[in-house]
């Protein structure tokens, strides 16, 4: 974990000597008035810049200085930046392999830096499959405006013509006559801090020789050899550990507890306590966890929370006050119902449930705080951080390094609060805290629960005319916009005050995410009651709204194919005229073998769905064949086929680890997964009253199929499987044992009655 560190420190001396030699002139710095830069309204929260009329691609719309994005130094050595983090998503590899190409050198010559608010651009938070859409494009064109500019000054240099200059694939500029210059002599004296044009000399995508092939993960081996991969593998010299005392129920209040006996425990550097806030530092992590089993004796709390049960939380959700939304709606003309279904689905809290619990290290030195980090938003963390420490954000820097596991807004951002309070009480000594697997799975921020009413009506042609879609659901954004959304501050003697929650606007949507049908449907209206009282801590789960609203959707569909007598797959054709869309339907049964007059099987049965991520990125179908074990309940999936349209594929092996990741962990979700909680408190703190997906229940076999555009936009994959795989699980099912199954997870429901 040290070459983490180490990188840091080579990009500031390498600054220094690019200022010594006068070759390049470096900034982070964004346009004039960035301070006061208006948030973007979308679930990543990108800070966006004005300039103008002219729209530059990507995020160099909020930072379009080509130097925040890419250097070169006198040696040749190449720098890529980028403000995205790499969650396991494999965006490393990717924005190695944009950079190399537009550059023409090899992906070995990179240098990839990520998420580090000393050294990259401001791109938000890395979310709603942003990444690839947004910052992989920035680098993109930055990469071939760069190429560019540095073909320019090597034909000033070489008294040619830059456009009969070539560049070689090993970073050298040729020029007819065999002369060449490098890059590092080609850069000397050239001025990259300039804004960035809204057109780029792109090369043809015919000319590709790294986009578009696999290359292999540069996270991964790592990984697989047990090497420093991690923050929680993260060790530095004088470290000390520590560990949070959480309160037992939401908004207890610490009463009293024997800080003098733990004091005195071997090992213990400090206990703190801040109002109910509760911590301990230990010189080593044994030490850290007996000292807080031992607070957590002593201590007495006086618990006020009320909340639903499982049994009676979707009835609390429809009577919340809400703010009705009306997220789309279509009025056109069409012929009379014939027939009309109408459904309501349902959805509990789930967990990230990651599999390493949140970890940070802080260390507060001289006044100024460096936080090490999983958090998905190093920019935002800073500023929550600020406010929480009474610093300047310019004292303050985050750095991410991959955590175990993410999967949306989990309890990294709030041990990195814990982490920060901590080292202010032992400044000088970075501070390490991890939380204990309870803390992990009874604290974090939930994906919300969810209620949804769908109704529809049928012409005599089978076709659908009239479309209804209404959602219950608290806040999917409770990220960090300031101190009183990180947890540990809502505890502290002068506590903070969580920001108000809001939905986000829709196309993007929160709740209301894919709720808009792709479907040619004549009249639709979609209404979403957004419920700002939220009884258990919410915040964006992977996919947010999406999950539940395809899930109710592509179920609902083949409800209404067999109301109008029409095989499923057949009967979404009939409804899309988006040729992107028909083109995966089409692509998945033909692979899948789907067969329209397939005869029902007792207790195995096949599912079909698909939609279009947020109605805006990448495009996915889906078909599952399944058997299911009606004594137990037990759902084997037999094999899963899918394919996927991202428009152009950077790295077809990273398209296809996020599907089939993202195809088990939904079916895990569907099949499985809920929060446990009683009228009091949070009852899922463990992997037994939190079961997930064991590897004895995976698909035996998935197959995914990669659509690749060349030359399109890219299109981010990161959770386009979420909501078509339930709707695949739940169709399977329901062709398997001829019940429809609408409340989520769906095994529970296997071993009951109809």
């Amino acid at each position: 974990m040290s070459k983490i560190l180490d990188s840091a420190a080579d990009v500031d001396a390498g600054r220094r000597r690019f200022l010594a030699a006068g070759s390049l002139t470096i900034s982070f710095a964004l346009v004039p008035g960035a301070n006061a830069l208006a948030q973007r309204q979308t679930e990543d929260a990108a800070p966006v810049a004005a300039h103008g009329s002219v729209k530059l691609p990507g995020n160099l719309r909020s930072t379009p200085l080509l130097d925040s994005w890419i250097r070169i130094d006198e040696q040749g050595k190449i720098t890529v930046y980028t403000g995205k983090a790499e969650l396991g998503t494999g965006i490393r590899t990717a924005f190695i392999q944009i950079a190399a190409e537009e550059l023409m050198v090899g992906p070995q010559a990179i240098t990839l830096i990520t998420a580090d608010t000393a050294l990259t651009p401001n791109e938000g938070y890395t979310a709603g499959s942003h990444s690839t859409a947004d910052s992989g494009t920035a680098i993109l064109n930055a990469a071939a405006q760069v190429r560019a500019l540095l073909l320019q000054s090597a034909a000033g240099k070489l008294g040619v013509q830059a456009g009969v200059l070539q560049v070689r694939g090993d970073g050298l500029i040729a020029a007819p006559d065999g002369r060449t210059l490098s890059y590092g002599q080609a850069v000397s004296g050239l001025d990259l801090h300039r804004n960035a044009e809204p057109v780029s000399p792109l090369l043809d995508p015919k000319r590709h020789k790294v986009i578009g092939k696999p290359v292999q993960r540069v996270d991964i081996p790592a990984k697989v050899t047990g090497g420093a991969s991690y923050v929680q593998d993260m060790r530095l010299p004088g470290m000390v550990h520590a560990r949070a005392v959480r309160a037992p129920s939401y908004g207890a209040k610490l009463l009293k507890v024997d800080i003098e006996a733990v004091q005195k425990m071997p090992g213990v550097v400090k206990v703190v306590r801040d109002g109910s806030y509760l911590a301990v530092v230990a010189e080593d992590e044994w030490q850290a966890i007996r000292a807080m089993r031992a607070l957590e004796a002593s201590a007495a709390w006086e618990e006020t929370a009320v909340l639903p049960t499982p049994e009676t939380i979707y009835d609390t959700l429809l009577k919340l006050p809400s703010q009705d939304i009306v997220a789309g709606e279509r009025h056109g003309d069409a012929g009379p119902a014939a027939k009309s279904l109408r459904a309501r689905f349902t959805k509990p809290y789930l967990a990230h449930a990651s599999i390493g619990p949140s970890c940070a290290i802080a260390h507060l030195d001289g006044g100024k705080l460096t936080v090490w980090t999983h958090a998905q938003g190093v920019f935002p963390l800073r500023g929550g951080l600020a406010e929480l420490m009474g610093m300047k954000p310019e004292d303050i820097r985050c750095i991410h390094v991959p955590g175990a596991g993410c999967y949306g807004h989990n309890s990294a951002d709030d041990v990195a609060a814990d982490a920060a309070l901590i080292a202010r009480a032992v400044p000088g000594r970075p501070v390490r805290v991890q939380w204990m697997r309870e803390q992990e799975q009874s604290c974090e921020p939930y994906g919300p629960a969810m209620v949804t009413s769908l109704e529809a009506a049928l012409d005599a042609s089978g076709r659908v005319v009239e479309w209804h879609h209404e959602i219950w659901s608290n806040c999917h954004n409770m990220r960090i916009n300031n101190a009183g959304r990180l947890m540990p501050a809502t505890y502290l003697a002068k506590p903070f005050t969580p920001a108000p929650p809001k939905p986000i606007p829709m196309p993007e949507g929160g709740g209301d995410r894919n709720s808009l049908p792709l479907y040619n449907f004549a009249n639709y209206n979609v209404r979403f009651h957004f419920l700002p009282d939220a009884p258990i801590r919410t915040s964006a789960h992977r996919g947010l709204g999406a999950f539940m609203n395809v899930f109710s959707i592509e179920s609902f569909m083949d409800d209404l194919a067999q109301a109008a007598g029409a095989d499923p797959v057949e009967f979404r054709l009939r409804h899309l005229d988006d040729p992107r869309a028909r083109d995966v339907i089409e692509s998945t049964a033909k692979a899948f073998g789907w067969d329209p007059k397939r005869k029902r099987v007792p207790n195995r049965g096949v599912g079909f769905a698909f939609a279009q991520y947020k109605n805006l990125m990448s495009y996915m179908a889906i078909a599952i064949e399944l058997t299911v074990v009606p004594e137990t309940g037990q759902v084997s999936m037999e094999r899963v086929v899918a394919t996927v349209d991202a428009g152009e594929i950077v790295n077809p092996d990273g398209v296809r680890n996020q599907i089939e990741g993202g195809i088990i962990q939904s079916a895990s979700w569907a099949l499985y997964e809920q929060v446990l909680y009683d009228e009091h408190r949070i009852r899922s703190f463990d992997w037994s009253t939190y079961p997930i997906l064991r590897f004895s229940d995976m698909p035996r076999k998935i197959d995914v199929h990669l659509i690749d555009r060349p030359g399109a936009p890219f299109l981010g994959t990161g959770e386009a499987s979420q909501g078509p795989t339930p709707a695949a699980i739940a169709n399977a099912i329901a062709n398997a044992t001829g019940r429809r199954l609408r409340d989520l997870p769906l095994a529970r429901h296997l071993t009951t009655p109809a």
